[in-house]
Parts: structure tokens; sequence; C-alpha cells
């Protein structure tokens, strides 16, 4: 008995393009991820507002409130980009100095400060709407 397969070079060559156009959709899903976050993160800073040097308008436990708007403007996506293979990374967050003691907490040395979670809090609430994109964005890939 005898089995003879043809095809076989031309089904190769098609599961390469489909795993391109896979791997392709998967940035273009990261990065509308990353922008949602992103969005989701300054909006959170834009709750409450208050002047400089007044108290802050915003509880322990809440996003910061609004005073410069640098903190807002300093939140930023990088990426995507390809690490190689099919792995993709991007990174959404903050740049200005003083945001991680804004978000975890702790001492400035001239004061104890709460923790005002924006990033986290941003992020949690952001995951059904990213799993969509990405899933979306696969489906996407899918299309012949």
């Amino acid at each position: 008995m005898s089995v003879i397969l043809t095809g076989v070079t031309e089904c190769i060559a098609g599961m390469a393009k489909m795993a391109a156009r896979q791997n392709a959709a998967t940035g273009t899903g990261l990065g509308k991820a990353a922008h949602l976050l992103e969005r989701n993160i300054k909006a959170d800073l834009s709750v409450t507002t208050h002047a400089l040097g007044e108290p802050t308008g915003s509880a322990p436990g809440d996003a910061p409130a609004l005073v410069s708007g640098d903190l807002r403007r300093s939140v930023q996506v990088d990426g995507p980009t390809s690490a190689g293979g099919s792995t993709w990374e991007a990174s959404v967050g903050p740049t200005v100095v003083y945001s991680r003691i804004q978000e975890l907490g702790g001492d400035t040395g001239h004061a104890t400060l709460p923790a005002r979670p924006y990033v986290g809090p941003a992020l949690e609430r952001s995951k059904p709407e990213m799993q969509e994109i990405m899933k979306a964005a696969w489906r996407a890939g899918q299309a012949l």
C-alpha cells in the first residue's frame, strides 16, 4: 500500500501566510488595547480638580486630582513593537517623576502620601474591552 500526498508545499505556504496575518493582527490589536488603557487612565486623572496650593480634591484610594495636567499629559503608549517571533510588547504609563508615589503612596521626605491609584484601576476596568479588541483583531487576521 502506498499513499501519495499532494499539495503539501502549498499547505505549508498557506499556513505560513496565516501565521504572518495573525502575528500582524496581534500587533494591531495590542496597539488598540494600549490606547484604550491610555484613554481610561487619562479619564480617571480628569475626575477631580483643584488649584495649585489648595488641598487635594481626591480622597485616598481615588485617582489624584488634576492640578497642572502634567501627570495626565505624561501618560503615554510606547509600542507596540515586535520582540521577535510572535511576541509583541507595549507599555502604557506616566513618565513624570511623582507618578509612582501617587499610584502607590509613600514617604516623600516631607510628607507621607496615601496611595491614589489610577493605573491599576484603569487596567482592571479595561481588561474586558481589551480582550474583545484582541479577539476582533485575531478574527480579522483570519480573513483571507
